[in-house]
């Protein structure tokens, strides 16, 4: 297994498998609220074997090149993940996506993290669109868009159906050469 460093913090980024069902878990129940207010992840990820499934599937994924799942360590813990949600190769386009659990928040994890799991998608696979989709009220979701140099390209109105209730959807993007000219800038 391989792991990136996020930092001098000792913050790293690895693959999560479906072997390790038992300790996404563990990072689901302690998270479970703070994560379920913008994110299903924790009406997915239930018991032990919804654990292992949702694991499986983006195990699946990473096999057929259509999705990636990386989680975010402090120190032996598992205390978030990336995702691309989407990955089609062919198309140039990808989603990206995440969670903290808190007490991960307000270290710029999920920044550092997302711009390893955007770098492979642009850099690896030749990716030219990558998107993110979040509630208008997910404020720190939009900040992270925002301090990756995403363009907000509009509003779903009314688009999410979660937990009985419709919520407006911003899209954020980020295209390849302005990722590289971004980067080639700091």
């Amino acid at each position: 297994m391989y792991a990136i460093s996020l930092g001098d913090d000792g913050a790293e980024l690895r693959p999560i498998e479906p072997w390790q069902a038992e300790e996404f878990l563990a990072h689901v129940d302690r998270g479970r609220e703070f994560i379920g207010r913008h994110n299903g992840l924790p009406d997915v990820v239930a018991d032990l074997a919804s654990s292992r499934a949702f694991l499986q599937a983006y195990a699946e994924k990473a096999a057929a090149d259509t999705g990636r799942l990386l989680g975010i360590w402090t120190g032996a813990t598992l205390v978030g993940a990336v995702l691309l949600r989407k990955l089609d190769a062919a198309q140039g386009t990808a989603e990206a996506g995440c969670w903290l659990e808190p007490s991960a928040v307000g270290r710029g994890l999920v920044t550092r993290a997302v711009r390893v799991i955007i770098d492979w998608a642009v850099e690896e696979r030749g990716v030219h669109r990558v998107e993110w989709w979040v509630s208008v009220e997910n404020e720190p979701s939009i900040a992270v868009a925002r301090r990756l140099g995403m363009a907000k390209d509009g509003v779903l109105r009314e688009s999410y159906l979660y937990r009985g209730k419709r919520h407006d959807e911003e899209i954020w993007s980020v295209l390849a050469p302005e990722w590289r000219a971004a980067r080639q800038a700091n």
